[in-house]
């Protein structure tokens, strides 16, 4: 994987979004009480053939004059080490349903008459120094048997090392969700997002902000080989766990 982000500066649009995203992380505080991020099920839909697009805003496709439909969500965090330093480099991606509830995986074929065609499904970004990244997207909806969640996978070096999903804070059907209900009280806690309204939006706009933290402390040395993340995390497709 590339080290440089080509994702930064392809359109006017995604150089305002980044500054968006900068000004929404939250300010660095005391660590101590960082939780690690829970690793989640990848599911079965993580795109079996990757879209004509792979930027970091999913509303529009290569250079289509026609956006995604749903809620237009700006969806910013950083991804830290246990300690709460950021960590650069890190290959982040999301994939997640179109506002009918429809992945681009081409197994997907729950709903595949009603797919969003406009809905890029899958972005990817690289971190910056401060272990920021940004993509622009749609708030989740239901899939049949789940609550609206968004995917992740961290990759650093060409591994994957951590798979988790971010869910919307509140959703009545969150107490549903048997994966959501998996994970312990405390630490679910850090996977609830709270999807707001922009500030000064015309169009509705809405912003959440989710910060990763890795479960070990992570060290680069003088190449920019990451260390001390423990055993990678193999993308395995566990077909039998659900979306």
């Amino acid at each position: 994987m590339s080290q440089q982000n080509p994702f930064i500066g392809r359109r006017t649009l995604l150089r305002g979004g980044i500054a968006l995203g900068a000004t929404a992380f939250s300010a660095p505080g005391v660590f101590a009480e960082l939780i690690e991020t829970p690793r989640q099920t990848e599911g079965p839909f993580y795109p079996n053939q990757m879209p004509l697009d792979t930027d970091n805003d999913l509303l529009v496709i290569n250079d289509s004059i026609t956006p995604a439909v749903g809620e237009i969500t700006h969806l910013t965090g950083r991804v830290l080490d246990a300690m709460g330093n950021p960590v650069r480099n890190a290959f982040v991606e999301i994939w997640q349903v179109d506002n009918n509830a429809v992945y681009i995986n081409t197994n997907d074929t729950t709903n595949r008459v009603n797919q969003d065609k406009n809905f890029q499904g899958y972005g990817r970004f690289l971190t910056d120094s401060k272990g920021q990244y940004y993509f622009r997207t749609i708030k989740p909806v239901p899939y049949p048997g789940r609550t609206p969640h968004i995917h992740f996978g961290i990759s650093k070096s060409g591994q994957r090392i951590l798979t988790t999903q971010l869910y919307v804070q509140g959703h009545p059907g969150n107490e549903r969700d048997g994966i959501l209900r998996r994970i312990d009280p405390k630490s679910r806690e850090t996977v609830l997002g709270d999807f707001k309204p922009l500030a000064d939006s015309t169009i509705g706009e809405l912003a959440v902000n989710f910060d990763i933290v890795l479960g070990v402390t992570a060290q680069e040395d003088e190449q920019g080989r990451m260390h001390g993340l423990g055993k990678p995390e193999w993308q395995s497709r566990d077909r039998r766990n659900r979306s």
